[in-house]
């Protein structure tokens, strides 16, 4: 595990330090909590705190506060507090403040590798959790709610400030594909499409049934409507062998770019508006939707006069 350690005794970050390296641990110390905080919130790797009760700038138990509020539903942080004080009435202020677990300070060697080794059996849990929770177990991409997190945070991170676009595909005429050939090979054709809409460099989910979509940092609509092109002939030019003879997919893709006010549900609304589009009007094309709907409840008209 990458580790930081926080204490102002230089001498008890040594000690923590060498038992922890000795295991096999990266460690990362610091003398200074605010300088440690600014490292957790910058390296997601890290993956532990170790710190002491006592320190310069606020106490203990506020820097389990603050590490907490840093933990999110994708990064989980194991937090361990020593103390010289080892009663129980710390014990529970520790907890209360966000610790996982506490111990005395200066740490036993044994004492800290056993709780060290039940760390990493919970953060092993919270990970395959978060797994769980994030990932279509058909396809292996994002489900929903993993693409809207990540979604999220793209939009913070990137609007005002940068180009964001969305790309949606919904696979045409899936439910005779269910009817003709079977839900196994429906399933696969859900597979075939996943492995055609994936690429490395931006966040690719399935959002339910037939339809998926990407969200693309720092790329403005003509690349975007590039990219949605590509995903469009890679699928229509690989089809799908089954028992029953090969099967040609092709998916319907509509597109939209972000603007300065947009939030997600924005930018994806007027792609899906784009997608609308190009069902109506053929199937098998690529509809792009420029940022330029203020109301959404005119999205369903303004569709209707895009031009493919």
């Amino acid at each position: 595990m990458r580790i930081v350690v926080v204490d102002p005794s230089r001498t008890t970050r040594l000690i923590v330090t060498r038992l922890l390296e000795a295991r096999g641990h990266e460690v990362v110390q610091f003398g200074d909590e605010r300088e440690a905080l600014q490292r957790v919130e910058a390296d997601g790797c890290i993956e532990a705190v170790i710190a002491s009760a006592n320190l310069q700038h606020m106490s203990g138990f506020e820097l389990c506060w603050e590490v907490r509020l840093l933990a999110n539903c994708r990064r989980p942080i194991y937090i361990l507090l020593m103390s010289t004080q080892y009663d129980q009435r710390t014990l529970i202020e520790a907890l209360d403040s966000g610790a996982d677990d506490f111990m005395g300070k200066p740490p036993l060697a044994e004492e800290l590798y056993a709780r060290l080794r039940a760390a990493e059996r919970i953060l092993s849990m919270q990970r395959e959790l978060i797994h769980l929770a994030t990932t279509d177990p058909l396809t292996g991409l994002c489900n929903r709610r993993g693409f809207f997190e990540r979604a999220h945070e793209a939009c913070a991170r990137i609007i005002p400030d940068g180009r964001l676009s969305a790309i949606i595909l919904d696979i045409d005429n899936f439910k005779r594909i269910n009817d003709a050939y079977g839900h196994d090979t429906g399933d696969e054709a859900i597979r075939a499409c996943a492995r055609a809409a994936w690429i490395e460099d931006g966040v690719v989910g399935r959002l339910g049934g037939d339809e998926f979509a990407l969200l693309l940092e720092e790329r403005p609509l003509p690349q975007a409507i590039e990219i949605a092109e590509d995903l469009r002939a890679r699928l229509a030019n690989r089809p799908l062998t089954t028992d029953k003879g090969p099967i040609t997919l092709t998916w319907s893709v509509g597109v939209s770019e972000g603007r300065p006010d947009d939030t997600v549900d924005r930018l994806l609304t007027r792609a899906d508006a784009a997608l609308y589009h190009a069902k109506q009007t053929g199937r098998n094309r690529v509809v792009a939707r420029p940022g330029l709907i203020k109301n959404p409840e005119l999205i369903g008209e303004a569709a209707m006069q895009l031009s493919a």
